[in-house]
């Protein structure tokens, strides 16, 4: 498999299980606490990392002792961040997922304006893009760094990825200009479309109408109940793969690597969307966002779901 780029989050953390998080003014116990490497960019990089992808992040953490902390971590999980900023006189990016023992998510966000990307940011990293065989750009970034981010990596003849919804119809164009592989969530999809998704069907139609206005690959998330890829001259509606849920967060990241570790195997379109759903599987069965796949493991269950859902 080939390298991956990912643009995007880097940051600390936090996971906090409970049984249940207590009304105003009480106090609960913590019954498991993990603090880790993590942030959407950091995650989908892990996960293409433990698919087979050589993997190289361009983010920013700060020049405090969380920053240094995870881009240790970062390093040890054979990442590479030499393309990360170490942004003097910025916090590092702190995420806090409280769950419940139900699997209720609460995620507590500080993330400092100094954290996101820069368009010089994203020119400064032009050594490591010139390498990439793949570019995942989260759309979540400035919109001014996605666009340069986007530019760049069509230029290289890379396989574009973006994830997310665009902040504005500048983002918008530059999607639908230069990405090859489009990914989205129920919510996210209405920044693309103009409009809100009604159910699966509809998110049929959306998708093939985003195939046609550019990209060749496009994945979207129906709330809890499937995932539709869509490409020039056919779809697949895969429901989503039963597991027992522990924890949602990381879910659509790690769809986001399955996806990409797959395409870049030369896995056709509804292979790969079979990938991302059993990759998103395992993680959502896991406390926290961070994943722990194996490429055999992923691959099997890929090939177990499409065969009993008949394509």
């Amino acid at each position: 498999m080939g390298g991956v780029v990912v643009v995007g989050q880097v940051a600390r953390d936090l996971v906090l299980a409970v049984d249940r998080v207590p009304d105003g003014g009480g106090s609960t116990d913590v019954t498991r606490r993990i603090e880790v490497l993590g942030g959407k960019g950091a995650n989908q990089g892990v996960g293409c990392r433990q698919l087979g992808a050589d993997v190289a992040l361009v983010g920013v953490v700060g020049d405090d002792d969380a920053g240094r902390a995870v881009l240790a971590q970062a390093r040890l999980d054979g990442l590479d961040v030499s393309a990360v900023v170490r942004r003097s006189g910025t916090t590092t990016a702190l995420l806090v997922d409280v769950v419940e023992a139900d699997g209720t998510r609460r995620l507590l966000e500080h993330v400092p304006d100094g954290t996101g990307l820069t368009a010089d940011d994203v020119r400064a990293a032009a050594p490591v893009l010139r390498r990439a065989d793949a570019v995942l750009v989260q759309l979540q970034q400035p919109a001014d760094s996605v666009v340069e981010a986007l530019r760049s990596a069509d230029d290289t003849g890379a396989l574009v990825v973006v994830d997310g919804a665009p902040a504005d119809d500048a983002v918008r164009a530059a999607v639908l200009e230069h990405a090859d592989v489009v990914r989205a969530d129920e919510v996210e999809a209405a920044g693309l479309l103009g409009r809100a998704l009604r159910g699966v069907d509809d998110a049929v139609t959306a998708a093939t109408e985003l195939v046609g206005r550019g990209p060749r690959v496009v994945a979207l998330e129906v709330g809890s109940e499937a995932n539709v890829v869509a490409w020039d001259g056919g779809h697949v509606v895969m429901p989503l793969l039963p597991t027992d849920l522990v924890d949602p967060t990381g879910g659509g990241d790690a769809f986001v690597a399955g996806l990409t570790a797959a395409l870049l195997e030369g896995a056709d379109p509804a292979t790969a969307g079979w990938w991302g759903s059993a990759a998103a599987a395992s993680v959502v069965a896991r406390l926290g966002g961070r994943p722990a796949l194996d490429r055999d493991a992923v691959a099997a269950e890929a090939a177990r779901a499409r065969g009993g859902a008949g394509g």
